[in-house]
C-alpha cells in the first residue's frame, strides 16, 4: 500500500529461531464473538486466511468489525519453534501504523495552541534540517517536506551500522542526520515522497511541544483515552507481554526470529507494540471523532495524492491514508518492520474495520503471499 517503513530485514547477525519450512500450519480458528462456520461471508474469510498461510506466512490475526459486530480469526504460528498457534490477543509490532498516532499527538497540541501546523521546522529544531525555516510541520505530516527518507531512498547507513553493532542504539538527531546528509528530493510542498524522517522531526517536536518523552506522551494524549490496554510504545530490543514472534529473511537466507531487535532506528516513525483489537479500538475513536475535534480530524483526512505511480484514488493526509477497494474507499495505514506485516482499513465512519497482522515480514514472504493477502483484505472489508 505505502512504501516499505524500513529495509533492516537483512540484519544478518541478528540469529533467532529458524523458521521449519513445509511444517503444516495450523488452521484458522475463531475467538469471541461472530464464529465463522454459523456466517457465510465469515467463513469465505476463514477460508481466504487458510490461503495466506498455506502461501507462506507464519501466522496471521485477523479483525473484521461491522456496525458493533466483530469476527476476530486467527492462524498459523505465533511461534513456529514451540508451535504455539496464534492467538487473537497477540502483540504485534505494528510500523507505520505508528505515524497515524503520532499525527493524531500533533494535531492534539495543534488544537491546545502549544503548536502551529505552519510553524517551521527551524522553530522547533534549530539547525537541524538545512532550508528549515521552508518546511512546516504540516508538510512533515503530510509527507510533503521533500526531505531525504533515512531508511528508503538508498542509504543504508542504518543497515550497516546494525550489521556492525546489533545492539546501536540510534538518537532521533542521528537518523535526521543521515537524510540531510543528502539533496532534499523535492522544493517543500512541490510533491509527496513517503519520509520516515519527516516522522521522526515529528516525534522531536511534539516532545518540545508537550515537554515529556514521546512514549508517555502517546500514553496519555491517544493510548488511555482510547481504552487502549495493549499498546504501547517500544524501542527496546524485546517485546512486552503475550506476543507473535516475528519472522524474516537474512541477506537472502532463510527466515528467522527477529522479535528482538532494537527498535530505536524506528522511533515515532514505526515503533508501536500493539494487538488487532486496540488497533481497531484506536481508529474508530479517532475516526468517530473522539481524540480530535471536528476541524482537527478534518485536516488529518485532508489529502494530497500519492506520488511514485501509485494508482488513482491513493492520498495521504496527515498521517492516514485513502486506500480504494473494490466496494469503496477505505481509510487507514500499513506497517512494515522486521517480521511484521500490518495492514488497518477503515470505512470513514469506522463502522466497517478490518485490521490483518502477519508475523512475517516482506524480505521473508516477497511475492509468494502478496496475491493472498491482497484476496484476504478484499474479502475481510467488502464481504
Amino acid at each position: 500500500m505505502l512504501r516499505r517503513a524500513c529495509r533492516l530485514a537483512a540484519i544478518a547477525s541478528l540469529a533467532g529461531a529458524t523458521l521449519v519450512v513445509g511444517v503444516p500450519a495450523a488452521g484458522a480458528h475463531a475467538a469471541d464473538r461472530g464464529a465463522p462456520s454459523k456466517r457465510p461471508a465469515a467463513t469465505a474469510l476463514k477460508r481466504s486466511l487458510d490461503r495466506l498461510i498455506a502461501s507462506g506466512a507464519p501466522g496471521s490475526v485477523v479483525l473484521v468489525r461491522e456496525h458493533g459486530r466483530t469476527t476476530r480469526l486467527a492462524a498459523g504460528y505465533a511461534d513456529t519453534r514451540t508451535k504455539r498457534r496464534m492467538r487473537p490477543a497477540d502483540r504485534f509490532r505494528v510500523g507505520s501504523v505508528t505515524k497515524t498516532f503520532v499525527a493524531t499527538a500533533i494535531l492534539q497540541l495543534a488544537g491546545e495552541g502549544k503548536l502551529s501546523l505552519d510553524d517551521s521546522v527551524e522553530r522547533w529544531l534549530p539547525g537541524e534540517v538545512p532550508n528549515g525555516g521552508a518546511i512546516t510541520v504540516r508538510q512533515l505530516l503530510t509527507m510533503t517536506s521533500g526531505i531525504f527518507d533515512y531508511l528508503n531512498d538508498g542509504d543504508d547507513t542504518v543497515l550497516r551500522r546494525e550489521l556492525a553493532d546489533p545492539g546501536m542504539r540510534w538518537a532521533p538527531s542521528e537518523l535526521v542526520a543521515i537524510a540531510t546528509a543528502h539533496a532534499p528530493r523535492f522544493a517543500p510542498g512541490a510533491k509527496w515522497s513517503y519520509s520516515n524522517t519527516g516522522y521522526i522531526l515529528l516525534g522531536q517536536i511534539a516532545e518540545k511541544a508537550d515537554g515529556r518523552p514521546i512514549g508517555e506522551l502517546l500514553r496519555d494524549r491517544v493510548f488511555t483515552p482510547a481504552g487502549l490496554r495493549a499498546t504501547s510504545f517500544e524501542t527496546d530490543p524485546r517485546i512486552d507481554g503475550a506476543y507473535a514472534h516475528g519472522y524474516d529473511s537474512l541477506t537472502g537466507g532463510a527466515p528467522r526470529d527477529l522479535s528482538v531487535l532494537d527498535q530505536s532506528w524506528a522511533w515515532s516513525a514505526g515503533a508501536i507494540v500493539s494487538n488487532a483489537d486496540d488497533i481497531a479500538r484506536f481508529y474508530r475513536a479517532l475516526l468517530q471523532g473522539r481524540l480530535l475535534r471536528p476541524d482537527l480530524l478534518a485536516t488529518m483526512e485532508t489529502t494530497v495524492p500519492m506520488g511514485g505511480g501509485a494508482p488513482r484514488g491513493y492520498g495521504y493526509g496527515a498521517g492516514i491514508a485513502t486506500v480504494p477497494m473494490p466496494c469503496g474507499m477505505a481509510w487507514g495505514h500499513n506497517g512494515s518492520t522486521p517480521g511484521y506485516l500490518a495492514n488497518v482499513l477503515n470505512s470513514r465512519d469506522a463502522e466497517r474495520q478490518v485490521v490483518v497482522l502477519i508475523n512475517g515480514g516482506e524480505t521473508a514472504l516477497g511475492g509468494r503471499t502478496e496475491g493472498s493477502a491482497q484476496r484476504l483484505l478484499a474479502t475481510a472489508f467488502c464481504g
